[in-house]
């Protein structure tokens, strides 16, 4: 994704089902969950760059001791800062006791984190709110264990104020900014209210049922119960990932499948994906269950997990991408008239490599059957020449752009700044025939356009290629999301400045003012029922959209000529059959909530309002 932006928190659940010795015995490690929790997080990094955090749940601790641990630490890097935290307690350990790491017992007893119920947290903040109070885990403390609750989870929430008021909680200004601190507060409200069994060991599965069917969003969350119990519980819709793996020493969950497969050499198929509205449960024994806590709906697992957020080495995950890539190649065939010869594809950023192989797939595709034709229509007209020219000819690939991560726009006054942006990307010179060649780029997604109007194809620009055609794996980003990802003001996305763009060319301002005052006047309940920012987009089609786009995207001073080709719906669905929700793209969004948020995040553009609108 050529523009920055922020998304997708990560979470990883490790719950060793045996003594810490075992461990020691059979793999020469008092440190095997620990070291399991920092290898998922580390192959996780790639979700949570804002801050990190860890929690140990100690089992049958001696009365007076403390039982829960916790370390959090904001900013990038912070994964490997908690771990050299810990690596620094066992070290100062070591000097007191030389012989302590073959003594599992005492490392358990003077280590905080060494215990047998781990959870971590990779965090993207959607609300640009950085600091340690705002990373997971959290921790709502008390003096019975079975109600002292600790939760961490990748997430948002809708209805965060409807949550603290049904609940009668009063939180400190700092937890009402979190999705997380209603959502803990809410747990924590029917776990101490749960005593159906007894004070001590309170039903898991009623409790987030009661609990999970207030929650309007889209949510995975892993928490851990002072008395030994703990879970990791997924939204109805599936909206955000999770995975888990069972066996008689360990239960692990994280929110990415290969991060398991690779941290314990596991097989595609020995991976679960923990299904929508379903939980995992462990009791303070160690017994696992599988429950379904939330009734069924409609899966709208989140799209965009299988375009950009998700690592591609899951192997359900790069097929689809290259699904996505291939998709697109009967459209930038009729970009480029089907002239191959004259033709460079590439890709921008590296992520995008997957859906570039893709697209190449199919433009081959299509110069094989080309071939194959004319070598039968005139294969007795044929020079031995020609034959071999044909038989030779392939799509023509290069390495145009490769970003130089060690350039920074150190520079706030705007005119420099925007000069240095221009030459974050380094361009392979002589790769193109100026006024000859066309080049094709494929991005994962265009949100904001930015980083393409100010640099990417200025800097494509100096090749001098007779076109440009920007090639985007996602559709049009139209609405805000409010499950997970920083997408949240709608004057932000390129798709609805070019719609507003659009209304005036054509003389529709009238049409915002409508919607402007059909949101302002509706109860909370329509709000609740119907987007009406639909109506913002109904008059124009893809790619009268995708035309403004691009016009808007040319700056004067651009000499070649520039084409914006978006992946459809249909194609996105086609590729990606089993995550269906496209609510960021098409406005249909799984939840009442996010139509409520949509329309809010109309009204603030209108109203000229910065923030969320939820």
């Amino acid at each position: 994704m050529s523009d920055a932006i922020l998304h997708e928190c990560g979470l990883a659940y490790v719950r060793l089902r045996k003594p810490i010795s075992y461990y020691y015995r059979k793999y020469g490690t008092a440190f095997y969950g620990l070291n399991k929790l920092y290898l998922l997080m580390e192959k996780q990094h790639n979700r949570g760059q804002d801050g990190a955090g860890i929690a140990t749940l100690k089992l049958n601790v001696e009365p007076g001791h403390p039982y829960v641990h916790r370390l959090r630490i904001p900013g990038s890097g912070a994964i490997k800062e908690i771990f050299k935290n810990v690596n620094q307690e066992v070290e100062e350990l070591e000097k007191l006791y030389p012989d302590l790491k073959t003594h599992p017992g005492l490392l358990k007893g003077y280590l905080r984190f060494m215990g047998e119920i781990m959870l971590g947290h990779l965090r993207y903040g959607t609300q640009g709110k950085n600091e340690e109070a705002f990373c997971h885990p959290f921790v709502m403390p008390d003096i019975n264990p079975a109600r002292n609750l600790t939760m961490a989870g990748n997430f948002n929430l809708v209805n965060t104020d409807e949550l603290f008021s049904r609940v009668g909680a009063t939180p400190s200004p700092q937890m009402r900014d979190s999705d997380l601190g209603a959502m803990i507060e809410t747990v924590h409200h029917f776990l101490c209210k749960e005593e159906t069994l007894s004070p001590e060991n309170p039903d898991m599965v009623k409790v987030l049922k009661q609990a999970a069917s207030t929650f309007d969003g889209g949510f995975v969350c892993g928490g851990l119960v002072g008395n030994g119990s703990s879970f990791v519980l997924r939204d109805k819709h599936g909206i955000r990932p999770a995975y888990y793996y069972v066996d008689d020493e360990i239960i692990v969950v994280a929110s990415e499948r290969p991060a398991i497969q690779t941290t314990f050499n596991l097989g595609i198929d020995d991976v679960k994906e923990l299904e929508a509205g379903h939980a995992v449960i462990v009791d303070p024994d160690g017994a696992f269950q599988y429950e379904r806590i939330l009734d069924e709906a409609p899966k709208t697992a989140c799209s965009f997990e299988r375009i950009y957020f998700s690592r591609g080495s899951d192997a359900d995950i790069y097929k689809e991408r290259i699904a996505l890539g291939e998709q697109l190649a009967h459209d930038v065939l009729k970009s480029i008239n089907y002239d191959l010869k004259n033709t460079i594809v590439s890709f921008i950023p590296n992520t995008a490599e997957i859906a570039f192989y893709g697209l190449i797939k199919g433009l081959e595709t299509y110069l094989k059957d080309v071939l194959v034709d004319k070598i039968i229509k005139n294969k007795d007209t044929l020079t031995e020449e020609e034959m071999s020219e044909l038989i030779h000819r392939r799509v023509k690939i290069e390495k145009i752009a490769i970003k130089d991560v060690k350039l920074r726009t150190f520079i706030t006054e705007d005119s420099s700044r925007d000069e240095m942006v221009q030459h974050v990307y380094d361009i392979t010179y002589g790769t193109v025939r100026p006024h000859v060649d066309t080049l094709v780029v494929i991005d994962d997604s265009i949100v904001r356009g930015t980083t393409l109007r100010e640099s990417i194809i200025t800097m494509l620009d100096r090749l001098k290629p007779k076109k440009i055609v920007i090639v985007s794996s996602a559709p049009q980003i139209r609405y805000p999301d409010c499950y997970g990802i920083d997408m949240s003001r709608m004057g932000d996305f390129i798709a609805f400045q070019a719609a507003v763009a659009l209304i005036k060319d054509q003389g529709k301002e009238a049409l915002m003012e409508e919607v402007y005052e059909l949101i302002k006047n509706a109860s909370d309940e329509d709000l609740l029922k119907e987007n009406y920012v639909k109506r913002i987009y109904e008059p124009f089609t893809p790619v009268e959209i995708s035309a403004k786009i691009a016009a808007m995207l040319k700056q004067d001073f651009i000499e070649s000529e520039v084409e914006i080709i978006y992946q459809s719906i249909e194609g996105l669905h086609k590729s990606c059959p089993n995550n269906t929700g496209d609510w960021y793209f098409t406005g249909n969004y799984p939840t009442k909530g996010g139509n409520r948020v949509a329309n809010r995040a109309f009204l603030n553009y209108m109203e000229k309002k910065s923030g969320r609108g939820y």
